[in-house]
């Protein structure tokens, strides 16, 4: 009897022989993959938190962990351009899936309040720089996709999709684990709505211009972004424009970001009665692990109220 209880529990739980070895870029898009293999492995991550995406280079037991990748989940391209080259070299017999051209996933053009008409101190090269700046087109699309709730959830079903192409076995599992997870996201979208409803006519400014589309799910807008989309430091001129526009329209809050410094948002708002409130688009300090991604709803929500809130 024994015997038989032992052959059913181990054939009711997921495979575990040949679990892929799955790398993310990102914390966010690590949580995503770590909710669909849920019960079955966990997911590295590149780029380790607290640090910008922008720009990064990796550390020896990264790299080593795109050398031993079965595959590879990365948002983009225009978030990450400099990944390509290690992904290529590091990781050449790994399946490589680029998030941001799912079929289905929004995508969006990067918003007026980011833009600058003064690039400061590359004006002398004007000509090189309209339209790519340190390898950003600004013209382009906002890559900061995974703030999509709608994104996330389609998501989840590519990296299932993936998965249970490259490990059939636990199939089953990484399909149920994306159904529970897209309903995850649903209700923690529903309490960030509810948290923010109240304060959608609330003045806010932000440091760069990250969060359209968490934004647009919620019904708000900041009413200027300090930085350039790639969150280069802007000219005097953006900061004078900036600091005119936070006076004129009653700023309440400064969003600044962990990873960069706080001190041209102090400017922006001096002496208005702004306070300086902190997002993270990456969140940085939530536990990494199937339940990141509600979590980071819930953070970006509640950060967002705490600094509206007059």
């Amino acid at each position: 009897m024994r015997a038989l209880s032992l052959a059913i529990a181990l054939s009711a739980a997921p495979a575990l022989a040949d679990v892929p070895n799955v790398v993310a870029d990102i914390g966010p898009v690590q949580g995503l993959a770590a909710r669909v293999m849920d019960g079955v492995g966990t997911p590295d991550v590149l780029i380790r938190a607290g640090s910008s995406p922008h720009s990064y280079a990796l550390r020896p037991s990264e790299a080593a962990a795109l050398e031993r990748a079965d595959v590879v989940f990365w948002v983009g391209h225009g978030l990450t351009p400099w990944l390509e080259e290690p992904v290529a070299q590091l990781a050449g017999a790994a399946a490589v899936v680029e998030l941001s051209q799912a079929a289905g996933t929004v995508r969006l053009p990067f918003r007026e309040i980011a833009e600058e008409d003064d690039h400061g101190d590359h004006d002398d090269h004007a000509g090189d720089h309209d339209e790519d700046h340190d390898g950003h087109d600004h013209a382009g699309e906002d890559p900061h996709l995974w703030l999509a709730p709608d994104n996330a959830a389609l998501w989840l079903d590519v990296i299932a999709a993936e998965l249970s192409r490259i490990d059939p076995d636990n199939a089953a599992t990484y399909r149920a684990n994306a159904d529970a997870g897209r309903a995850e996201i649903a209700a923690a979208l529903t309490g960030a709505r509810a948290a923010l409803a109240p304060l959608t006519d609330h003045p806010y400014l932000v440091f760069h211009d990250a969060y359209q589309y968490f934004e647009g799910a919620v019904g708000l807008a900041p009413v200027a972004a300090l930085a350039l989309p790639d969150a280069s430091a802007p000219s005097a001129a953006r900061l004078a424009e900036v600091r005119d526009t936070v006076i004129d329209t009653g700023v309440v809050c400064a969003f600044a970001e962990p990873q960069f410094n706080t001190d041209l948002l102090e400017t922006a708002i001096e002496g208005t009665g702004a306070r300086i409130g902190v997002l993270d688009p990456l969140g940085s300090d939530i536990p990494a692990g199937p339940g990141f991604y509600p979590a980071f709803l819930d953070r970006l929500a509640s950060d967002m109220a705490a600094c509206l809130r007059q």
